[in-house]
């Protein structure tokens, strides 16, 4: 029998997962755990649908005898609102779900920088987000009379400052969910604490909304997604390269 022929490869270790490697194995490991219990969908749509309700039952629903402008101030105040809630409520379970488990040491330990797993959950996060937002957005939408009765709506260039403004709602809320999942009242504080940090994507969100609804695509339209852009990406690079001191402080 001929010895097998030794090759270069059996004696090089395996190389450490890459930053977009690690960041894709959590993100895909979240959404898989999100899509069999359903549970953080699930309390995330419900919340986001209670609040919804609840405000168009304050504010008069359809129409209310409001101006076509009003109408969509009224209808994108009351969407946002109710998904920065709902963000907040989703980023609580983000890293909920080691923390209770006891692996949440573990998972600070996998291979990679420690930015790549907070994009990983970020990811995770923004999922479900973007699902409960394509429910949420046009069941308001058409709740406070901003949609429907033959009002046409620009549901293409809608998308810009929706998911621009649910990844802006996802990058802060989940890096707030870190700083918060080892104390006892994180489900207090984590909102105490993204909210104000939060106030300019809600502001933007809702003026490029509903500058879309009355106006179309304006310079101004460019401008606040312009904005929500900058904020996300500053955002994502900040958190990224503070989660290490955040996860492990």
């Amino acid at each position: 029998m001929q010895p097998r022929a030794w090759t270069a490869e059996e004696d090089t270790p395996h190389a450490s997962p890459t930053g977009l490697q690690s960041a894709l194995t959590v993100a895909l490991k979240d959404l898989r755990v999100a899509g069999r219990t359903r549970d953080t969908l699930l309390a995330t749509a419900f919340f986001a649908g209670l609040v919804l309700l609840v405000l168009g039952l304050a504010l008069g629903g359809e129409g209310a005898g409001r101006t076509p402008a009003q109408t969509a101030d009224v209808a994108t105040g009351a969407v946002w609102t109710a998904l920065a809630l709902a963000a907040a409520v989703g980023a609580q379970r983000a890293f909920a779900q080691e923390q209770e488990a006891g692996a949440l040491e573990q998972l600070t330990l996998y291979p990679g920088p420690h930015g790549a797993l907070y994009v990983g959950k970020l990811l995770g996060v923004a999922g479900p987000l973007l699902l409960v937002t394509a429910l949420i957005l046009p069941a308001g939408l058409i709740l406070f009379g901003a949609a429907g009765a033959g009002r046409a709506v620009p549901w293409a260039e809608l998308i810009w400052p929706t998911v621009l403004g649910v990844m802006g709602f996802a990058a802060a809320t989940t890096f707030y969910g870190a700083i918060t999942v080892n104390l006892r009242a994180r489900e207090a504080l984590l909102p105490a604490l993204a909210f104000p940090i939060l106030v300019p994507v809600v502001i933007a969100s809702v003026k490029a909304t509903s500058l879309l609804l009355t106006s179309g695509w304006t310079p101004e339209v460019t401008t606040w997604v312009t904005f929500l852009a900058a904020f996300d990406l500053g955002t994502v690079i900040l958190a990224t390269l503070l989660f290490g001191y955040a996860v492990e402080g």
